[in-house]
């Protein structure tokens, strides 16, 4: 079923790409007056707080991942572009567990310990790649290559292939409007069709020879019975591709922004001390993601969110504005790698939706920030760096599309 898109431009008009960027000016608006409001426009819920949030994730009683509308632009509207019904995780237990199980065969606490050499590989090559004592665009050097590059080598997809994939991927990913719908959706379309042109007889090869990668891993893939076929691989592929580039390369290049911008002192700590990492990973997790969100609809009138809700109606979580609240978070909108708690912060999602590449999101910005900091003594901004000039939109929210640092060896 295809999906109605619930656009953000239509439930907050930014004044800039840049206070989209951030929006903590409007997180603590609504924090403060509305925290759960209603939005006539597109006649949907809104909630900020932590707890309504992961109220809204976590029980599925009520608030179900099933419905009409979405706020995720991600796929086509073609039979390429889209999850096939037999493996589509969006829906709610007990469905979703057996679907997701049969994904989570190739996401393994086994499979991250074995995936480590190869993902430190690819962070030493490109890291390796950048000269000393120069100014470099950081996130053309390593945000938006790296994690093409190592869901490329996890998914057995040629290497050399990551820039045509990852240009497939953006445009899957690519938000749209009512202004413009009709014409996204058509390259959306078009990207759809050839990357699944693409991928099909990468899968139906690993079938016949399968090798130590994702891929493989599902054409063996069992669940009471159940297993893939080859187009259901192809189009599952697509999407964890498609998540596995844009989300950490997003992440990625907001931490380097947060490290010049943020806080100018945590570089030197943390190369100090690069046990810090692992902290300074989840705080720019909670602090620097800045527009993640899920919707629900409702299954049953209720009043949970202290608001009469009904039957059908449309709540969309603000993970990112949850990551600010001031109940759970001491002095949430300062970045502070030593907060006790980050690791509460819900960007991931909470509940049984909670991202399935979660764990590999984390070890690649792990391995790639501590690489880095290993071979680069300190960064300095550059000295002409325009931020509302160098934002795109993007799934995840304005991403960066330059950032320009001097390196010092």
């Amino acid at each position: 079923m295809n999906k109605e898109i619930i656009s953000l431009k239509e439930v907050k008009t930014f004044r800039s790409r840049s206070e989209e960027f951030f929006p903590i000016d409007w997180y603590k608006q609504m924090h403060r007056n509305t925290p759960v409001h209603f939005d006539e426009g597109t006649n949907t819920w809104h909630v900020f707080k932590y707890n309504h949030v992961k109220e809204v994730l976590t029980n599925y009683d009520v608030f179900s991942t099933e419905g009409p509308r979405t706020t995720i632009p991600v796929g086509a509207n073609n039979k390429e572009g889209t999850l096939p019904d037999h493996v589509n995780i969006m829906v709610d237990p007990p469905m979703h567990r057996k679907r997701r199980s049969l994904l989570s065969a190739a996401f393994t606490p086994r499979s991250l310990k074995d995936w480590e050499p190869r993902i430190q590989h690819i962070a030493t090559q490109l890291i390796d790649t950048i000269p000393e004592n120069s100014t470099v665009d950081i996130v053309q050097a390593l945000a938006a290559p790296f994690p093409g590059m190592v869901i490329a080598e996890l998914f057995g997809v040629p290497i050399h292939d990551q820039s045509q994939f990852k240009h497939w991927v953006d445009i899957l990913f690519q938000p749209f409007d009512k202004s413009n719908q009709k014409e996204i959706e058509r390259e959306k379309q078009k990207a759809a069709k050839e990357y699944y042109q693409y991928l099909y007889p990468i899968v139906v090869q690993k079938r016949l020879n399968p090798s130590d990668d994702i891929i493989s891993d599902l054409t063996s893939a069992e669940v009471d019975g159940e297993t893939f076929t080859d187009d259901e691989i192809v189009r599952v592929s697509m999407l964890l591709l498609g998540a596995g580039v844009e989300t950490t390369s997003h992440a990625l290049a907001n931490t380097f922004y947060s490290l010049l911008y943020d806080d100018p002192f945590l570089y030197e700590e943390l190369r100090n001390d690069v046990e810090l990492i692992p902290q300074a990973v989840e705080e720019m997790l909670r602090y620097r993601f800045q527009i993640s969100k899920r919707e629900r609809t409702v299954k049953k009138d209720n009043d949970l969110l202290g608001t009469p809700l009904k039957k059908g109606d449309v709540v969309v979580a603000w993970m990112s504005a949850a990551n600010m609240d001031e109940e759970v978070f001491t002095d949430p909108f300062t970045l502070n790698i030593h907060r006790a708690n980050n690791k509460k912060h819900l960007t991931f999602g909470k509940g049984p939706h909670f991202c399935l590449g979660a764990p590999l999101a984390r070890l690649e910005l792990t391995l790639a920030l501590k690489t880095f900091l290993q071979r680069f003594s300190r960064i300095e901004a550059g000295a002409t760096f325009d931020l509302e000039k160098n934002l795109t939109d993007s799934a995840p929210g304005q991403s960066l599309t330059s950032l320009p640092l001097k390196v010092y060896r």
